[in-house]
């Protein structure tokens, strides 16, 4: 029988977001494109700033399941740029997706919001992060998304 997987927390990303801009009769399902603002990040190997201008890209499917794919910039507080992107999906009972979607913060447990995020850095001190896989969770924030970032061991 094969291990299980074993995970650690590399960071949180705390990210500013603008309203979607709705696309509603999009031929796959309506989309949603979520500018990102800015914001920070933090964990025990890295820290710095979400660069403004990425955006978070959303079609909805007709099951109510979101399929996401965020593309971003991190800076860290050394100035090195790690592009970010992060594919998933969300879903969940239709009462907490509506607060979800009205900017409320809703616990993480009421539902499923979940990627693989891939991370490229330049060849140096972040080189690691271009050398593992990672998975995160998300949760929505009064002002943003909130994102855990983890490796996998």
């Amino acid at each position: 029988m094969a291990d299980a997987l074993n995970t650690e927390w590399i960071m949180d990303v705390k990210a500013d977001v603008a309203p979607p801009i709705e696309v509603p009769d999009a031929p796959l399902g309506p989309k949603r494109i979520i500018p990102i603002l800015g914001g920070t990040f933090e964990g025990p190997l890295l820290k710095g700033r979400v660069v403004p201008g990425g955006a978070d890209y959303q079609i909805v499917r007709k099951d109510g399941v979101t399929i996401l794919e965020a593309k971003y910039l991190l800076e860290t507080d050394d100035g090195v740029i790690i592009s970010v992107v992060n594919r998933g999906m969300r879903h969940g009972p239709a009462d907490v997706l509506r607060r979800v979607m009205a900017g409320e913060a809703v616990n993480q447990s009421e539902y499923y919001f979940r990627a693989a995020p891939e991370m490229e850095a330049p060849i140096g001190k972040y080189d690691w992060l271009n050398k593992s896989l990672f998975m995160s969770v998300g949760e929505r924030s009064a002002s943003g998304v909130v994102i855990h970032f983890h490796r996998i061991l």
